[in-house]
């Protein structure tokens, strides 16, 4: 009894530890990336490239982890059909995603991103439904009119409010909404069951290229421009290990934990995020209308998780992995912005 106890809580501390390495991971990454971006010091105003280089970092380490020391495995199944047809929308929408997320930095705080980024389930529902996986019904168009209601109460309580920051957030929520969308087919109608590693693999590479031809046209000639390409490699390394380590502890609370539990500390990550921020950066100026239209937003993205993870569950799907990869398309939202 005293040995199965002592197993208990061994597993409840582990459980723990990893759900705190993915909040730690992942609101450091948020605030890592905005510091990149914005730091005189860095010098490194370039979104697309910071992206650009995440991913390229990514599909390197993918390849040396699953390929060269073989301490992971890429899952089998995945056809050259399946790939064009399912990873290279996701990978485009993925890439689209994180450039627009990380550009947004250069105009809003983190914390007002943030609160703009509680508008996802309403992209993915409408979005859904058009694409045949939602079902329209009274339940869920008050979820989202509470969600939306809350986002714009936010936006209302912000003091210094950019509109081009607030267009490249939407568009990056679009573009992640889309992406989730794709996953979702890739899992649910294909039936591809792929862990965050192997969706790593696959799809990184698949977004470096489509991030690589407008850098090419739009920051290559910029950074050729300011006259030397001495950056801090040391910084942006460390930068982009932090990325690569952020989707790994998504691997292990995804393997050790629920589906639940993972939505349920996205919401604290979010928390988190929203506040630091208006201790960390000067751009950062909350208000109580912001808070409280945050608080709505959140309100309403937890009875949007609810419902989602009970309905995925009444449909029988065979364990939390799949319930994951169905509901966060396996991959973070964070994983760069």
């Amino acid at each position: 009894m005293a040995d199965r106890l002592g197993t208990f809580r061994r597993q409840e501390f582990i459980t723990y530890a990893y759900l705190l390495l993915y909040i730690t991971l992942s609101s450091g990454q948020i605030f890592f990336n905005k510091w990149v971006l914005s730091s005189k010091e860095i010098n490194f105003p370039y979104p697309l490239g910071l992206t650009l280089l995440h991913m390229v970092f990514s599909s390197f380490l993918c390849f040396i982890v699953t390929k060269v020391i073989k301490i992971m495995k890429v899952e089998e199944g995945m056809t050259a059909e399946i790939y064009v047809t399912s990873v290279v929308p996701i990978g485009a929408m993925f890439a689209m995603t994180l450039w627009l997320g990380n550009t947004a930095y250069m105009y809003i705080s983190v914390a007002f991103a943030q609160m703009l980024k509680a508008i996802m389930p309403v992209a993915v529902f409408i979005l859904g439904v058009a694409a045949g996986l939602e079902i329209m019904s009274c339940r869920m168009l008050f979820i989202m009119s509470v969600i939306s209601f809350g986002v714009l109460v936010a936006s209302y309580g912000e003091i210094d409010i950019n509109w081009i920051g607030v267009v490249y957030q939407m568009g990056g929520v679009v573009g992640e909404a889309l992406r989730l969308i794709f996953m979702e087919i890739l899992v649910k109608r294909k039936g591809l069951k792929l862990n965050p590693i192997s969706i790593m693999y696959y799809v990184s590479p698949c977004s470096a290229l489509c991030l690589l031809i407008p850098w090419i046209f739009l920051e290559k000639p910029k950074m050729e421009a300011h006259g030397s390409w001495n950056f801090p490699t040391l910084v942006l390394t460390l930068n982009c290990l932090c990325t690569f380590a952020l989707n790994l502890s998504v691997f292990l609370v995804i393997t050790h934990t629920s589906a639940l539990t993972i939505r349920v500390a996205g919401v604290v990550k979010d928390w988190v995020v929203v506040l630091l921020s208006a201790l960390l950066f000067a751009d950062t100026k909350l208000t109580i209308i912001n808070l409280f239209g945050y608080g709505i937003a959140i309100a309403g993205v937890a009875a949007y998780n609810n419902h989602k993870l009970k309905r995925e569950a009444s449909r029988g799907s065979s364990n939390d992995t799949e319930l994951a990869q169905s509901i966060l398309g396996a991959t973070p939202l964070e994983t760069s912005k």
